[in-house]
């Protein structure tokens, strides 16, 4: 059997690492190093051993391998952290590096082992990620936009010719009843059927035309928006909602009007969707030139591990993307006592009216 000595042992392992590994002393000059780091280095084992890596690397990239040598020497512990650097071709590669302490028996520091690894194909993926994130984002976001402006043209299509249509209608069954000679019983029953499915289908009207896109949202503001879709949810179920504002005298721009009213809106639709509480409670809050929205509610609540697969999954990816496009952020959790929290901050540059 042959038996390697320690250094023999140490050299195997080195050779056989397919990443820049290196040992130091401790003053940071190199015990020992490995083909892969020669080759990064471009440079012979014997221009390397002995010296320091001020003797061999560029001044800015020395300045960083003697720092985190100190650090890992100071603190005893494993360093790990992300470098750039150009390469012999002069292409600019990622590496990952790792730093560990070496203690001699006594357990007392006597050098840095180090490995570092080409990471250079990972951060391009990641950045192709992020940039593939970021492009859907700006469609999301050009989509929500788009759509909105599509459902206020609807509605106000509908409220303003489809509700003049039907008044109209309403007013001639009207007159026509008026003018229907008596004895026809029948017919003025009819007529008055009539007139009651013109009334509702103007009610239903304003409802869907409403539930599109409020028009006082862009003709009376967010305030009067919201305080309209509360007393709305309210009277249509058993749900009592408390409402408060801190300031009232605030103008918001479109943007922030129509997130903010979404995003509410759609915290409520869930809240009597899914969670059964009978109370919730909205409050705006205004500080540090970010509008802050908080929905409370004492219903069963939504687990964190599920909240993602909950049935309004896609209402609650809606309002963060909402919130997101305009730098904001809404966090959902559960209350301490029961129910559910959804914090939206939207930052914002308002004017005083």
């Amino acid at each position: 059997m042959v038996v390697l000595d320690s250094q023999q042992q140490q050299r195997a392992l080195l050779d056989n690492i397919p990443d820049m590994a290196w040992l130091k002393d401790r003053e940071s000059r190199y015990l020992a190093v490995n083909p892969a780091y020669l080759q990064a280095l471009g440079l012979s084992e014997d221009e390397v051993l002995g010296r320091s890596p001020a003797d061999i690397w560029p001044t800015e990239i020395a300045e960083v391998y003697l720092r985190t040598d100190h650090a890992v020497l100071r603190s005893g512990r494993r360093r790990r952290y992300e470098e750039s650097r150009f390469g012999p071709d002069g292409a600019l590669r990622w590496f990952e590096t790792i730093k560990s302490p070496i203690r001699d028996e006594r357990g007392r520091i006597i050098g840095t082992v180090g490995i570092s690894r080409d990471i250079s194909e990972r951060k391009a993926a990641e950045d192709e990620v992020a940039s593939s994130r970021a492009q859907l984002r700006e469609l999301s976001h050009y989509l929500q936009t788009v759509r909105e402006e599509e459902r206020a043209r609807i509605s106000r299509e509908l409220h303003d010719e489809l509700g003049q249509t039907l008044t109209a209608m309403k007013l001639e069954l009207s007159l026509l009843l008026e003018r229907l000679p008596s004895g026809k019983d029948a017919l003025q029953e009819r007529v008055q059927r009539l007139i009651g499915l013109v009334n509702g289908s103007v009610a239903d009207l304003r409802r869907i035309a409403s539930d599109l896109r409020p028009l006082m949202l862009d003709e009376l503001g967010l305030v009067s928006a919201v305080r309209w879709l509360t007393d709305a949810v309210a009277s249509r179920g058993q749900l009592a909602i408390e409402l408060a504002f801190d300031r009232e005298d605030v103008a918001y721009r479109a943007d922030v009007s129509t997130a903010a009213f979404r995003i509410v809106q759609e915290a409520l639709t869930n809240v009597t969707r899914h969670s059964g509480a009978n109370r919730v409670a909205v409050s705006f809050h205004h500080e540090a030139g970010a509008l802050s929205i908080e929905i409370v509610d004492n219903g069963c609540g939504i687990a964190g591990a599920s909240a993602e697969a909950a049935p309004a999954r896609h209402g609650l990816l809606g309002m963060r993307e909402r919130a997101y496009m305009l730098g904001g952020s809404v966090v959902i959790d559960n209350c301490r006592d029961g129910g559910t929290r959804v914090l939206a901050t939207l930052p914002l540059k308002a004017t005083s009216q």
